[in-house]
């Protein structure tokens, strides 16, 4: 297998992880990164190694010996740094949530589909060995037949500018919460008949704290929550006719319990060691790219777009409304 030269945009938190998720992983190389200003791209790329630093994305995503680009901006910038990169044939590794709503998603993923241009959602849950189990969990009757899913997720992040400023898309909802519905859509599917929900908004006029209730035709229902307020305990536990499913940390699994109709544990799983979770998503582009794949079908594009509607109907029915819609 080659090695890939990865190039990532953007140089905040996120990107700081993947630099160092991509230091410990294989067929890989931390090659480029992209700032606005020339002097944080060049400092980010002294710390962690790698060979291009660039002023402007532009320059990166023109970079010839680029494989595949991480794009690591706010929320609202997903759609034009995606868009740039299918014009200049760069397949694309983009950060949650995919793009600010989903006209911008549909309009991305068929500019993809008419370039050849790979492109996925770096959802990371999706693509992680844990998430593949707790399915096989459920499809083996380990439960019986699952009626019930609860899942939250809070940090403490209501001062960070991309949570709480309209124009980049912010919010608990395309953040985090997105998570809660993305455990949702792997462990019940897509069959939803009815959605409810309430949010508390922020002075800024996004999302800051809310609950989801989802109805499935099958009987099923989740309840979901999400907060830029709380630390919360990150659980997901999943309830049948013969037991239930505890999962430690639905933002990373890092492990799942299983309880029998006695509340006996019966059997644990734990997560493989990790780099940080994100090599998982990156394995998952190249194995695309090697088969030639335009999408990966840990996260089919269709998902994608599914969920983005999800939360453009939540978004109307809270009055939380971004300058791009």
């Amino acid at each position: 297998m080659k090695t890939y030269k990865i190039g990532i945009i953007g140089c905040g938190n996120i990107a700081k992880k993947m630099a160092l998720t991509l230091g410990g992983m294989k067929h890989v190389e931390r090659y480029a990164v992209a700032s606005r200003s020339k002097e944080k791209a060049e400092t980010f790329a002294g710390e962690w190694q790698f060979t291009k630093a660039y002023g402007s994305y532009e320059e990166l995503i023109k970079d010839p010996h680029v494989d595949l680009i991480y794009i690591a901006t706010p929320h609202s910038e997903h759609y034009e740094h995606a868009r740039l990169c299918i014009l200049n044939q760069k397949p694309v590794l983009c950060e949650k949530a995919f793009t600010a709503n989903a006209r911008q998603a549909e309009d991305l993923l068929n500019l993809a589909k008419e370039h050849q241009v790979f492109i996925t959602e770096a959802i990371w849950t999706r693509y992680m060995p844990l998430s593949q189990k707790i399915r096989e969990l459920i499809e083996q009757g380990a439960i019986g037949k699952p009626y019930t899913l609860s899942a939250n997720l809070g940090y403490v992040i209501q001062d960070k500018e991309r949570i709480i400023r309209p124009e980049l898309a912010g919010g608990a909802l395309l953040d985090i919460g997105v998570y809660t519905l993305n455990f949702a859509a792997m462990t019940f599917g897509t069959d939803i008949e009815d959605m409810s929900s309430a949010c508390r908004k922020t002075e800024t006029g996004v999302d800051g704290q809310e609950n989801i209730t989802l109805f499935y035709k099958n009987g099923k229902m989740a309840s979901l929550q999400a907060s830029i307020y709380a630390q919360t305990d990150r659980m997901g536990v999943i309830s049948g006719d013969k037991g239930h499913l505890i999962v430690e940390n639905i933002n990373n699994p890092q492990s799942v319990r299983l309880v029998d109709s006695n509340y006996n544990i019966t059997a644990v799983y734990h997560a493989p060691a990790q780099i940080t979770g994100y090599e998982y998503e990156v394995y998952a582009a190249i194995e695309a790219l090697e088969n030639g794949w335009l999408e990966s079908p840990y996260m089919p594009h269709a998902e994608t777009i599914r969920i983005m509607k999800q939360m453009d109907e939540l978004r109307k029915s809270w009055g939380v409304v971004y300058p791009c819609d």
